[in-house]
């Protein structure tokens, strides 16, 4: 892994209300689409993750979740305020990246895990 790859650094980053989508382009060339819905039930706070994997909450009912505001933290991250209330998440560049990145997976990780659970997308 490159230097750039371990620090990915914004180049710009589009709020796309009506598509429900964040894009976000790097400067290492790389650019993803990640859907608000994946962003909030992976949201990096302690209320969903835990502390430890074994504590993670997976959050259902949130296909339709908005994004109300992004909001700049230093110069290494962004909180993002989701329409339900969700506001706690600090988004790192690379949590970013890490998301965009692994997208597939971890969207059918997640789908997974509410199928095995009996939960549902919508509210």
């Amino acid at each position: 892994m490159t230097a750039q790859a371990e620090h990915p650094w914004p180049l710009e980053i589009r709020v796309r209300r009506a598509e429900r989508r964040l894009e976000i382009d790097f400067d290492d060339g790389t650019s993803f689409s990640i859907p608000f819905e994946l962003l909030r039930v992976e949201s990096p706070s302690a209320e969903v993750q835990g502390h430890s994997p074994s504590q993670k909450v997976i959050v259902a009912g949130k296909r339709n979740v908005g994004v109300r505001a992004i909001e700049p933290v230093g110069n290494y991250a962004v909180r993002i305020i989701f329409d339900d209330g969700h506001d706690t998440g600090i988004y790192s560049w690379s949590y970013l990246y890490f998301l965009g990145r692994e997208q597939d997976k971890i969207w059918k990780d997640y789908l997974d895990a509410l199928a095995s659970r009996g939960l549902s997308r919508d509210a």
